[in-house]
């Protein structure tokens, strides 16, 4: 089985905070599998730490207020070309992150 995962659930400290995620229940899950660990901020060569972003309005600010749209576009660009000729069984990407974020995304308010 080949499973695609964030890589701040792996531990990877890519977080804007220059944290991570590690999540050891599916570290543990994934001990038998083939892993994909992914972070289209890392691919886009985004600096750790950066300006904490979330999606107002359809567009990506950073929380100073900056457009930074263009940027995470490229990184999810980026992030599908790389694994576009992957056959992935199993996604599990990080909620409330503005590239990877599934099921609920920050609502842009910063809070």
């Amino acid at each position: 089985m080949k499973v695609l995962v964030s890589a701040c659930i792996m531990g990877t400290n890519c977080k804007y905070n220059g944290k991570n995620n590690k999540n050891l229940a599916v570290i543990n899950f994934l001990k038998d599998k083939e892993v994909i660990s992914i972070c289209p901020e890392i691919l886009a060569g985004m600096k750790i730490p950066r300006p904490c972003a979330e999606i107002v309005n359809g567009i990506v600010v950073d929380e100073n207020g900056n457009d930074v749209n263009s940027e995470y576009n490229k990184a999810v660009s980026m992030a599908l070309s790389k694994i576009q000729n992957e056959d992935i069984d199993l996604v599990i990407l990080q909620s409330r992150s503005p590239t990877c974020g599934v099921n609920q995304i920050y609502d842009g308010s910063f809070t």
